[in-house]
């Protein structure tokens, strides 16, 4: 995919702790919203100690641009409050150097963190092999057959990661989401267009139904301008 959607580079975007807060923002709302919602919590209280340190209420007003503040802030506050309990600050960076199951089940012990939250934090923050399965990649993964039907996204995360060479895992991640947002939408999939497309068992099924599409939108406008004449 490298050819068709570029070179992709990781670079550490934040901290650990700051990736699990800013992943905690991004449930549910858009990256605009969840990037101005951290970006805003970060210069009310200045560190990750500021927000540990600061009420649920004062968290809730610093993030509430990025939608389901008053769901979200309880449970920042919960989970640095954990990590404190654990280890005595916020110095996450520990992680890298555990194999990476065992990174996993550290992040995971905490209230609230699956495996796509913890995924995100190894693969984003410290540079490990972890997968991150979000919709995009659960999706054409599916379309694809990567993953059955009935896997669900929590256990696509066991499947996924192991059919990826470590060093490749993060510039896979990138051209699936790149890919689903582009290509392998949601709604009317640009089959004609996908590189993948020769080997999609899915493909057959989505351009029956983009033409069967079609043919019903047709029926539609000779009505529509009938009723436009009357």
């Amino acid at each position: 995919m490298g050819p068709e959607y570029g070179p992709v580079e990781w670079h550490s975007r934040y901290t650990p702790a700051e990736e699990l807060v800013y992943t905690i923002l991004s449930q549910h709302t858009s990256d605009l919203n969840s990037g101005r919602a951290f970006n805003n919590l970060m210069k009310t209280f200045g560190t990750i100690e500021g927000v540990a340190d600061a009420s649920a209420e004062d968290i809730e007003e610093a993030i509430r641009r990025g939608g389901l503040a008053r769901q979200k802030a309880p449970r920042i506050k919960q989970v640095l409050a954990q990590i404190r309990d654990e280890i005595g600050g916020f110095d996450l960076s520990f992680l890298a150097e555990m194999p990476l199951e065992e990174a996993k089940a550290w992040l995971k012990r905490l209230n609230g963190i699956g495996p796509k939250t913890a995924a995100i934090i190894l693969c984003f923050s410290l540079g490990m092999p972890a997968m991150p399965v979000d919709t995009h990649i659960y999706r054409v993964s599916q379309r694809l057959g990567l993953i059955g039907p009935k896997v669900n996204a929590e256990k696509a995360h066991d499947i996924l990661e192991p059919m990826v060479a470590p060093e490749d895992v993060f510039p896979f991640h990138m051209y699936l989401i790149r890919h689903g947002r582009q290509v392998c939408k949601a709604q009317r999939p640009r089959c004609g267009e996908c590189l993948m497309g020769w080997g999609c068992p899915t493909k057959p099924k989505m351009e029956r139904a983009a033409v069967a599409d079609a043919k019903k939108k047709a029926k539609r406008k000779p009505a529509a301008k009938k009723r436009k004449a009357s």
